[in-house]
Order: structure tokens, then C-alpha cells, then sequence
């Protein structure tokens, strides 16, 4: 059994996880941490801060927020444990330190944790290389509480697209007088409201015809899922930088 301390344990995501890991054969959440200290029952206890964590762990899943970085990777490397990062908004200055732990610990890291989305990238790959030329929009819809844009899954379907057509780059959303559009615009627009899950289209506009690949999720389940794949995976992995892909891959 794999014992799992979940960070951000008491929002939407890490209840998510819980149950997710309460329908495992394989894992375990023996205890969550979150700034919310409201939270009681023995059978799970949710501290305040990783100084207060008690119980032995073998493996820490991330779904709070940039800003907790570093309390998860200073724990994480203090006790030598693996981390399954899977929150967005990461800035330049979180990659590097994500990248610098992962020197010294197993790290998992993806801005989607669906199985889907992450086909969903590979068949952009290839629409790219195939329909070179096209303009390339992609739209993403989230829930009106999303604090960041664009998704990090946006920004993954848009890396996929400049892995093939290396010349291309983002433009994010457009007002007034743009003038013409780029042929090397990648657009990225993102739309706020409601309870939208996660919907993504990636339009491949050529002159007399249009191709668009989408993905919607229809329950965050598909994310905590993935995050309970994830979490296997990695538990007895050497010091390195993991994601989705190595999952699919089985690698």
C-alpha cells in the first residue's frame, strides 16, 4: 500500500484525489495539508503545515498552488519522497526549481493530469505536421474560480503545436486594431464561467477547410484518476523529471 499525503487536501481537487484514493487497491491517504485549518477526523487528518505531519509517506500529490512550491519540494527532499505536482500557473522561476529537485528526487509534473488531454496532445502533434500552413487557434473554457489563465493546458496543446512548427509563437487573446493575423500566431483565448470542468478546442484553419480536435472533461474524477495513476508510477522511481506521457508510454 502506498501511504499518500495530498496538498491541498480540503479543495475541490484534493477531495477528489481522496475518494479517488479511498476506490484504490494501491494507495492510501493517510493525511492532507492545507492553509484551511478547519478540518477533523482521525481517520484523516489535515495539518496546517508539513512540519506538522506525523505519519510515514511515500509519495506527495499537489493540487494547491504555485505558492506552495517550495513547502512541498523543501519536504519532499527533506525525507527523500517523490511528488506528483498537478497544479498550474507554474511561472518560469517554479519550472527551475521543479527541474533543480528533480535531481534529487523522483518529480511528476504535468499541467493536466488526464489520460485524454494527453492523447489529445499527441494527435496535435500530428495535425501540425501535417497541416503546416493552417492558422492555429486554440480555445479553453474553465469554471468561473479558475485564478489563472491560460490553462496549463492550453499552454501544453500550444507547446505541442511549436515542438513540430518550431517558427510559431503565442498570442493571447486580441483587442482593437491587431492588424492582419500572423501566419506564426498560435491564439490562445480563454473563457471564465459557471462550472465548466475543462474544455479544449485546437482549431486548425487552412483556406477551404477546417479541422478541430476537442477534449471536454465532464467530472474533475478524470483528474484525480489520473493523479492516482500517477502516484504508482512513480513511487519507486530513481531521481528524475516524469510526466503523463511515461504513463501512456509505460515507460
Amino acid at each position: 500500500m502506498i501511504n499518500v499525503l495530498i496538498s491541498g487536501a480540503l479543495g475541490r481537487m484534493g477531495k477528489k484525489v481522496f475518494e479517488s484514493c479511498e476506490n484504490s487497491p494501491a494507495v492510501k491517504a493517510v493525511c492532507g495539508v492545507d492553509i484551511v485549518d478547519n478540518f477533523s477526523n482521525p481517520d484523516f487528518p489535515v495539518y496546517s503545515s508539513f512540519d506538522l505531519v506525523k505519519e510515514k509517506i511515500d509519495v506527495v500529490v499537489d493540487f494547491s498552488s504555485p505558492l506552495n512550491l517550495d513547502n512541498i519540494l523543501s519536504y519532499c527532499l527533506s525525507y527523500g519522497i517523490p511528488a506528483v505536482l498537478c497544479a498550474t500557473g507554474y511561472k518560469d522561476e517554479h519550472v527551475e526549481k521543479v527541474n533543480k529537485a528533480s535531481e534529487k528526487i523522483a518529480v511528476f509534473r504535468s499541467g493536466n493530469m488526464s489520460l485524454g488531454v494527453n492523447v489529445l496532445i499527441d494527435l496535435v502533434k500530428k495535425a501540425a505536421a501535417a497541416l503546416d500552413g493552417f492558422d492555429v487557434e486554440i480555445i479553453e473554457k474553465h469554471h468561473n474560480q479558475k485564478v489563472d489563465s491560460p490553462s496549463g493546458t492550453a499552454l501544453m496543446l500550444a507547446d505541442g503545436v511549436k515542438d513540430v512548427q518550431t517558427e510559431k509563437y503565442y498570442t493571447y487573446g486580441r483587442e482593437g486594431i491587431v492588424g492582419k493575423r500572423d501566419k506564426n500566431e498560435i491564439g490562445i483565448h480563454a473563457v471564465r464561467g459557471g462550472n465548466i470542468v475543462g474544455e479544449h478546442d485546437v482549431i486548425f484553419a487552412g483556406n477551404f477547410e477546417t479541422i478541430t480536435i476537442s477534449h471536454q472533461a465532464t467530472d474533475r474524477s478524470v483528474f484525480a484518476e489520473g493523479a492516482v495513476k500517477a502516484i504508482i508510477y512513480i513511487k519507486d522511481k530513481k531521481n528524475g523529471l516524469y510526466n503523463m506521457k511515461d504513463v501512456i508510454n509505460g515507460k
